[in-house]
């Protein structure tokens, strides 16, 4: 293999934008690492989960509002367009932003996994480091395969510094600027 070729993306930032504004409502793109993501459609568990900590978040932080499915203009230089499951703001803050916006006023980004073959390269591992490289202070990862919340702070140096896995019925402490505490017993409701 030719050195530099892994690192060379499929296309530019500009055509992968334009080939998300034509997709067809039911495909979901993302640009990720360099490479196009089709995210999958989610299913009811998945749904429920992002709908309890909508919840959560505007019982105990009214200021706050968790907008779902927010594309994010995210990685080192800003090269890589993500759609979290969730995006924490303070409420009015993607108004008058475009499809794509600027993470700057993001606190935290959550991430619920899929059950496809793409989730622990793409949930676990890429998109984990396209918030931090962005400097979002909080990513929640909810992993359904192993039942716990993944709560990753501190990002510095394009990573998050501090990974703590929480069970589902643990009390999750979601650090500052975020400053919210889940109680996570319902999620067991929703445990494959």
């Amino acid at each position: 293999m030719t050195p530099g070729i892994a690192e060379r993306p499929q296309m530019s930032v500009e055509e992968f934008e334009q080939l998300a504004r034509r997709a067809p409502e039911t495909v979901t793109l993302e640009f990720i690492n360099g490479k196009l993501k089709v995210k999958p459609v989610p299913d009811g568990d998945h749904d429920e989960m992002i709908m309890w900590l909508l919840e959560q978040c505007m019982h105990h932080r009214p200021d706050l509002r968790l907008y779902p499915e927010r594309g994010l203009v995210v990685e080192g230089y800003r090269k890589g367009r993500a759609r979290s499951d969730g995006a924490l703001a303070p409420r009015r803050y993607f108004a008058g932003h475009g499809e794509w916006a600027d993470p700057s006023g993001v606190l935290m980004t959550v991430e619920v996994t899929s059950y496809d073959s793409d989730t622990d390269l793409r949930d676990r591992k890429e998109k984990g480091t396209g918030y931090a490289q962005a400097g979002i202070p909080v990513f929640l990862l909810v992993d359904r395969d192993s039942d716990t919340l993944v709560v990753h702070s501190d990002p510095s140096h394009g990573t998050y510094q501090q990974q703590v896995p929480y069970k589902y019925g643990d009390t999750v402490e979601l650090p500052d600027p975020v400053g919210i505490t889940l109680e996570t017993g319902e999620l067991k409701d929703y445990a494959g």
